[in-house]
């Protein structure tokens, strides 16, 4: 009988086809009879559609079909909501359809024989544009007078609006004797998942099938039926293997116009994004400006905090409701703050949208709190570490929307784990730095150790009904010699589907390779929700626990083969009130804490991170190796955010278009030395104690990189990446 396999660090079963190459990605997919489409964009950002002649186009030789937007049946989509036409075009077939609101909006689609000829093509189409006044600021945005860029849902540019009212800011300034003010850019960030947005549509059966990389294939048979007039039952999602996803591929790119060329053709139609087209034609990690004022009494205690954050949402909504949401949750930090004033503000404009990118709006919050404790603590004479154990969170206090987390809570376990294997040592009671890096400092190379902390939701939030379906089906003659899970959750990298066959195979005691896994389609399957929120191993863990022991029960009773269906329902959440923020927002959180140690060249502008440790409190490592997988690609992630990705605009349009470009880390940029630490405080509602653990090494990694890079030069830098020239201009060097 299988006893250790959960807590066991199994292979991964879909390890050995991805690294010998035999995995079949979207792109990878050939059909008979295969067509192929190119998309024209618009390659503007803000216009309005006058005419589109596809003329020339339709006489190509191999062309077989040019399509605009007369030819969608319904002419809109969106997760959130149905803001973003699927194409532009002069007929205005929904309100506000005949305008392009950034360069990436889908214009026309060719489908041909070739892609060469889909090319070619869509080349030779002509569209006639009136263009229209920019709005590429969202600060600007918010002035009397701007540019309204969905005047048909209301007079203006905002399109998130999250309040936190806690207590009386007022009284909590007066009450302070120390208040820091300060303000703080984060910038956009590209996924730059490997394969970009590909994949292929078919008829069969009456049913348009579509497979391409995704994150809920629900949501995306969802959208594609409505799009297209259909019920649900006559789209069919299927995910092949998915080449990284990261949030982005939670919005919709090319599965509609796929299945609508598809269902009007009756052949297979494939497309492959070009890098390009996957950098200005998808969403982006959201930029914001945060304005903050925390302050703090002399015996170190937090009193109040009062901020605003204007995010750019870009063209559409996508996901900035929920983004946001999240971000004005974690602002907070970790801490017990007792008065507390918020406005989190999303904002329309001409930008590629803001979406969904890991760690999902609390990167860019834990910026601003993780360095605004360290200001404070710097202001008020107290060590770093020190302030925040003296104000982190404990059972009973309240975060900024006045209810406690649940759960337990372990930031005071996670912080001192990750401090203690660097320059930090209990001194008398106190946690002190030691200075065992003072001897490596020359006269143009200087090292600082920094810091920071962030916790994070796992699961859906604000009142959505968190569940997610799964089926095992246990047989056998006489013993049991295989079990098959279904179960629709993507896979997207992080080893979910290992580790519910791990879980299956702990339940029904039997050993690993007895488990079948069959994933990532809507036919037949329940609902499983997204692969996001770090929810699949506590949301897809428990379905999958649930329908074992309800099959291991029929076994036990002889009723075979057994098969039980399962649908997990996690704890009730509650949205924010609307003008105060006052909710339950979440059922589960957990908490990390990094150290660093980095080495600035004062000459070069250069940094260079020279060890990481990244404490994370996962409740249970269900498989300890994808666990250290996760944080330090995580890290890595965060750390090419931090230091070097910068994605340039001007006036709408992306000037990094490529990966010459835009740069992101390879191995010789990584940390040299990086530790991963595993915290294991269970979660008594998680699967087996455990939580998740896919966000949470982005969160401080720019607040303890910055930390570090002040400690080492006396100088706060408010905002990032810290490329040698944004370093060497702070410290006065050009």
């Amino acid at each position: 009988m299988a006893v250790d396999i959960v807590g066991s660090s199994v292979v991964r079963i879909d390890g050995k086809e991805k690294v010998t190459g035999k995995s079949i990605y979207s792109g990878d997919i050939v059909m008979p009879g295969m067509l192929h489409m190119k998309i024209l964009f618009a390659g503007r950002p803000h216009a309005r559609v006058l005419s589109i002649d596809t003329t020339q186009a339709e006489k190509v030789a191999g062309v077989v079909a040019v399509y605009i937007d007369k030819d969608v049946p319904v002419n809109e989509y969106g997760l959130q909501i149905n803001d973003q036409p699927v194409l532009c075009g002069p007929n205005e077939t929904m309100p506000g359809a005949n305008i392009v609101r950034f360069v990436g909006d889908q214009v026309a689609l060719v489908v041909a024989e070739t892609e060469q000829i889909a090319e070619h093509a869509r080349n030779l189409i002509k569209v006639v544009y009136e263009d229209l006044p920019l709005l590429v600021d969202a600060e600007e945005g918010l002035k009397p007078g701007a540019v309204i860029l969905h005047p048909h849902r209301g007079d203006t540019n905002i399109c998130v609006w999250d309040k936190i009212r806690k207590g009386d800011v007022e009284e909590g300034f007066a009450n302070s004797d120390v208040i820091v003010e300060d303000t703080y850019r984060v910038p956009v960030q590209e996924h730059v998942y490997l394969q970009p947005e590909a994949g292929i549509a078919y008829m069969e059966d009456g049913v348009v099938t579509v497979k391409a990389a995704g994150q809920w294939t629900h949501a995306d048979q969802k959208q594609i039926a409505h799009s297209l007039g259909l019920e649900l039952e006559k789209v069919r999602v299927i995910y092949p293997v998915i080449g990284g996803a990261f949030g982005g591929r939670e919005d919709m790119s090319v599965q509609i116009v796929l299945a609508m060329a598809a269902m009007k053709l009756n052949r297979p139609v494939k497309i492959v994004w070009t890098r390009k087209e996957s950098m200005f034609g998808h969403g982006k990690r959201h930029q914001m400006v945060i304005k903050a004022k925390w302050g703090a009494t002399k015996a170190g205690k937090l009193t109040a905090v009062e901020t605003t954050f204007i995010a750019d949402g870009g063209a559409y909504m996508y996901t900035s409701n929920k983004v946001l949401g999240n971000a004005t949750i974690t602002q907070s930090g970790p801490y017990y703050i007792p008065h507390f004033k918020s406005d989190v503000i999303g904002v329309y404009t001409n930008n590629v949208p803001g979406a969904a990118f890991r760690g999902f709006g609390a990167p860019q919050a834990a910026f601003m709190a993780e360095l605004q404790m360290d200001k404070l603590a710097e202001k008020l004479g107290f060590d770093k570490v020190e302030f925040r154990l003296m104000n982190t969170l404990k059972p009973g206090q309240t975060l900024n929307v006045q209810s406690a987390p649940p759960g337990p809570i372990s930031i005071d376990k996670v912080i001192v784990e990750a401090v203690t294997r660097t320059d930090w040592a209990l001194v008398d009671g106190k946690y002190t730095r030691q200075g065992k890096f003072k001897h490596l400092n020359t006269a143009t190379k200087k090292v600082g150790v920094g810091m920071a902390a962030g916790f994070k939701n796992i699961g859906f939030s604000f009142g959505y009904k968190e569940n997610c379906w799964a089926r095992v089906q246990i047989t056998g003659n006489g013993s049991i010699e295989e079990v098959t899970v279904w179960i629709s959750s993507a896979e997207v990298g992080q080893g979910n589907h290992t580790i519910l066959a791990q879980m299956a195979a702990q339940v029904i005691g039997v050993p690993f390779n007895f488990v079948k896994m069959i994933t990532m389609d809507t036919y037949d399957m329940g609902n499983a929700g997204s692969a996001s929120a770090s929810r699949l191993t506590f949301m897809s863990g428990n379905a999958v626990k649930g329908a074992s022991e309800l099959a291991k029960s029929k076994w036990d009773k002889e009723d075979r083969p057994a098969t039980a269906e399962y649908t997990y329902l996690a704890p009730h959440t509650t949205p924010f009130d609307k003008e105060t923020g006052k909710c339950e927002p979440n059922f589960a959180y957990a908490y990390v804490a990094q150290a660093c140690e980095v080495e600035v060249d004062i000459e070069t502008g250069e940094i260079t991170v020279l060890n990481m440790i990244s404490a994370n409190d996962v409740g249970k490592a269900i498989n300890p190796n994808l666990l250290v997988g996760q944080i330090e690609g995580g890290a890595v992630q965060a750390q090419g955010y931090v230091l070097m990705e910068n994605y340039i605009t001007k006036d709408g349009y992306v000037l990094t278009d490529k990966l010459s470009t835009y740069l992101i880390p390879t191995v010789r940029d990584i940390p040299k030395k990086m530790e991963s630490v595993i915290v294991e405080v269970p979660d008594d509602r998680g699967p087996f104690g455990a939580r998740g653990v896919g966000e949470l090494p982005y969160l401080p990694y720019a607040p303890a990189i910055i930390s570090a890079v002040h400690d080492a030069t006396g100088v706060w830098i408010n905002q990032f990446p810290l490329t040698p020239e944004v370093v060497l201009k702070h410290l006065g060097k050009i």
